[in-house]
């Protein structure tokens, strides 16, 4: 098994049970302690664990709040925000919607979409789609992050392999220009990462409150997106840096185009 694929394993290993002994790692994955703690210090680097006697467990700082709390928060704004993206979603597109608060809110304004493929690794985005028959969608399948509702995972990232994604709708903990797009999870970094390098056109959508500030890890450059979608006031500095990068901005009802 490649170092790379190991890792991952480890990583959805962890995420499942919470801990593991060093001996249990060595034994399923046929590999010497060395290489396992090798592996674990790559684990560590990332956040994603901490090492106590004998093994790992996992960090559970991470994603301290939960999924139900945070979509309570600032609903009506992303519901707007929401909104505004499904205006740029077109009859006949593959698109890709994000696990998060605000992309999740998408779905109802869909009902008259046709011939329209939904591809998503959140568990909210495919119970609220339930109801639209017009929808087809494609779950990733992969290991449940209960924390964000979402697949993670390597399964997760192979099944996106054999799909070409015309536009991705994501969702960020953080945004700045200096440091990106972040989010606050290492299980879901790769999913969001591979998305946005693939997707023909990166929509970003964030609420106000998320500009100038920066998560644990940033998946993709704040120049690399298309068209980001916020509400209320956006400073100078951002205006500037969207027009000097070819970035559509969208707030609420009113457009800034490109």
């Amino acid at each position: 098994m490649l170092k790379e694929h190991r890792i991952k394993e480890i990583e959805n290993y962890v995420m499942k049970n919470e801990n593991v002994s060093i001996d249990k790692l060595c034994s399923l994955f046929n590999v010497s302690k060395n290489t396992i703690r090798r592996d674990i210090a790559e684990l560590e680097k990332k956040g994603l664990i901490k090492k106590v006697y004998g093994g790992i467990t996992l960090n559970k700082k991470m994603d301290t709040i939960p999924f139900q709390e945070r979509e309570i928060k600032n609903k009506g704004a992303k519901q707007i925000i929401a909104r505004e993206a499904s205006k740029l979603i077109q009859d006949g597109d593959i698109i890709f919607i994000d696990s998060g608060t605000t992309t999740m809110h998408i779905i109802p304004f869909l009902s008259n979409k046709k011939n329209l493929t939904i591809i998503t690794n959140n568990v909210n985005v495919i119970v609220n789609s339930f109801p639209y028959e017009n929808l087809n969608v494609l779950a990733t399948g992969g290991s449940l992050y209960r924390k964000t509702n979402s697949f993670i995972g390597i399964e997760a990232i192979n099944f996106l392999k054999s799909y070409n994604i015309s536009k991705c709708f994501m969702a960020s903990t953080g945004v700045s220009i200096e440091k990106g797009i972040t989010n606050s999870s290492s299980f879901e970094f790769e999913i969001k990462r591979f998305v946005t390098s693939q997707s023909n056109k990166v929509i970003l959508l964030a609420d106000n409150s998320k500009l100038e500030k920066v998560s644990l890890m940033t998946y993709c450059n704040l120049e690399d997106i298309d068209t980001f979608i916020t509400d209320g006031n956006v400073s100078k500095k951002y205006t500037d840096f969207f027009l000097e990068n070819n970035i559509e901005l969208i707030i609420s009802d009113n457009y800034q185009k490109k």
